[in-house]
This record gives structure tokens, C-alpha cells and sequence, in this order.
């Protein structure tokens, strides 16, 4: 059984444009083995409400997909040990 997701990662202010294409590959990649990548929105750079490991600013980055309920604990395992993502949270959409 599928389930629609949307993820949001907010990824290091210094990752440049390779890096950041990188990351999404990688997410994207990582989605796509066991679900259904729908759209990958990059929203730039954006001031954070208060700072994130010393960072004023970030670089927003919206999936939205559909997969399994398992998938979610790996996306986000990946999400943790991936030095540039400075936050992230991964919900589910209802329909």
C-alpha cells in the first residue's frame, strides 16, 4: 500500500548548485527504489527563523512522493547521516 509523503529538507547555505543537484539525485534515487518520486520543488535560499547550527539562512528543498510506510525510516536514516541536511521533516498528506 502506497501512501503520498511530503518532505522537506533544509540543506547547508554553502552547498553549491552540483552539490545541491547531488543531494536531490540522491534523495530522489533513494525514493524511487521503492516508491514514486512526483515533484521535486527547489525553493532557494530563505532566512531562518532562528539559527540552525549557527546558520542564518538555508536552502529549502520540497519532495513530494508516494512509497511505503517503510521507506520513511530509511529516507530519514539517510537524512541524518547526510552531513549537508541541517533539518528536515517528512509528513503524511492526506488525501
Amino acid at each position: 500500500m502506497m501512501n503520498k509523503y511530503e518532505s522537506i529538507i533544509i540543506i547547508n547555505p554553502n552547498v553549491d548548485e552540483a552539490g545541491l543537484k547531488a543531494l536531490e539525485e540522491k534523495f530522489t534515487g533513494l525514493i524511487n527504489e521503492n516508491g514514486k518520486v512526483e515533484s521535486v520543488e527547489e525553493m532557494g535560499k530563505r532566512k531562518l527563523a532562528y539559527d540552525i547550527k549557527k546558520f542564518k539562512e538555508a536552502t529549502y528543498v520540497l519532495f513530494n512522493f508516494e512509497a511505503k510506510p517503510e521507506l520513511i525510516t530509511e529516507l530519514e536514516r539517510v537524512y541524518r547521516i547526510t552531513d549537508d541536511v541541517i533539518k528536515f521533516i517528512t509528513v503524511k498528506v492526506e488525501k
